[in-house]
């Protein structure tokens, strides 16, 4: 009797490490604020203009080195981008509400407009609200190239 518990906790906790952590690639695989940020990133990669549309917000707002787009122009501006690879790391989001603040250093690997794009990694933020349905939609995006003077500050 007694070796029935050890065998379903043995068996538990080889279950945890025996197939690898579960990557979201979809929006029915969200479960908060890194796996909003992980689902925008993959839409991103694969070309799904449409959904990445429809979760953006209609006022949303994309604040880069290169200036500030509306919701139609960041989307263009993604279209320009050959995401090869990308990771996200130091990630911290909080839920306030319906509300989630997501910060990360973003790494990414491709092509932007036919030229390499710099290996230089971004602070990025996003702003995700829940809107009726429970769907999220990211109401703000903004990346900032790292550098050591804007560590340093």
């Amino acid at each position: 009797m007694g070796i029935v518990p050890v065998l379903i906790l043995l068996g538990a906790t080889l279950g945890c490490t025996v197939w690898g952590e579960h990557k979201p690639t979809a929006w029915t695989d969200v479960t908060g604020g890194e796996s909003l940020e992980r689902v925008f990133w993959h839409e991103i990669q694969a070309k799904h203009w449409s959904d990445l549309e429809s979760r953006l917000a209609p006022n949303f707002v994309l604040s880069i080195s290169a200036g500030t787009f509306d919701r139609a122009a960041a989307i263009e501006r993604w279209k320009q981008l050959q995401l090869h690879d990308y990771s996200l790391g130091e990630l911290q989001s909080q839920l306030n509400g319906n509300t989630y603040t997501v910060t990360y250093i973003l790494n990414v690997r491709g092509m932007l407009n036919g030229k390499p794009v710099p290996p230089t990694p971004f602070r990025a933020m996003s702003v995700w609200q829940r809107q009726v349905r429970e769907q999220w939609v990211m109401l703000a995006h903004s990346a900032v190239p790292l550098s050591s003077s804007n560590e340093s500050q």
